[in-house]
């Protein structure tokens, strides 16, 4: 087990979400146990094994996503999904990313966010990637 402060990634989501532009009921994070995220990863990916961040958007992609303002006016008002994290694996991977966890715990809700509003760095070409460097330098996160 991890112990996470919860106040402050409840906090920091709010700056992220004040920051584009999105309200509080857009989204919900959950932290699960490495056993739970191994079984959503298989189910929903078809991959072995726990991972940090998994995504769940509440409506069937509809496509390219435009620019994040773009992004953004099409989702105010609505529940874009929700976010699971496994504390484990982000704690190990922060300590090979040469961070703490709390932070590693922010870019990840930060990551599962902009898969919410349709990015995906797996076939965008280092579109959510910028977006996401873009937002951890305003949030102040590395």
């Amino acid at each position: 087990m991890v112990r996470v402060a919860v106040g402050p990634l409840e906090e920091f989501l709010e700056n992220i979400l004040g920051e584009i532009g999105l309200g509080p009921e857009c989204v919900a994070v959950r932290l699960i146990g490495d056993g739970e995220m191994a079984r959503l990863n298989e189910k929903y990916r078809k991959k072995k094994g726990p991972t940090d961040v998994l995504s769940f958007p509440a409506a069937e992609d509809s496509g390219k996503p435009g620019t994040l303002r773009q992004q953004v006016r099409r989702a105010r008002g609505k529940f874009l999904g929700d976010i699971a994290i496994a504390p484990r694996v982000a704690r190990r991977n922060a300590k090979l990313l040469g961070r703490g966890l709390p932070e590693e715990l922010k870019v990840l809700i930060l990551h599962g966010l902009l898969h919410l509003l349709g990015y995906d760095h797996e076939t965008d070409r280092g579109e959510m990637e910028r977006i996401e460097m873009r937002l951890r330098r305003k949030l102040g996160i590395a």
